[in-house]
């Protein structure tokens, strides 16, 4: 499941609106001017929401980088099994693939 996906799901929009209030975030646009300004882009999301919106959005992009970075240095190691790479992919959250990286390679 994509970034947009879990928060389409999670904030209950639409792809679209979704990925659209990421472009107005990445292209650095604060979260009052997208809640005054580009109504019509995220479907009148307000402040409150957009914040949350904003900071899953982060915590979602820190997972994946953490899971890019504790792959690589398993591989890096020769430690990577199957089982481990399914457990890291399948983390939730980064206390998960932390836990996993402790377990199985320390």
């Amino acid at each position: 499941m994509t970034i947009e996906q879990i928060l389409a799901e999670e904030f209950n929009l639409k792809e679209e609106q979704v990925v659209k209030t990421v472009e107005l975030i990445d292209e650095g646009n604060t979260i009052p001017f997208i809640a005054r300004y580009r109504k019509e882009v995220t479907g009148s999301l307000d402040d409150e929401i957009l914040r949350k919106f904003e900071e899953r959005l982060n915590y979602l992009r820190n997972i994946e980088k953490r899971r890019e970075d504790a792959l690589e240095l398993i591989r890096a190691q020769d430690k990577l099994t199957p089982e481990i790479e399914e457990a890291i992919k399948n983390a939730v959250t980064i206390t998960e693939i932390d836990d996993t990286i402790e377990v199985d390679i320390a």
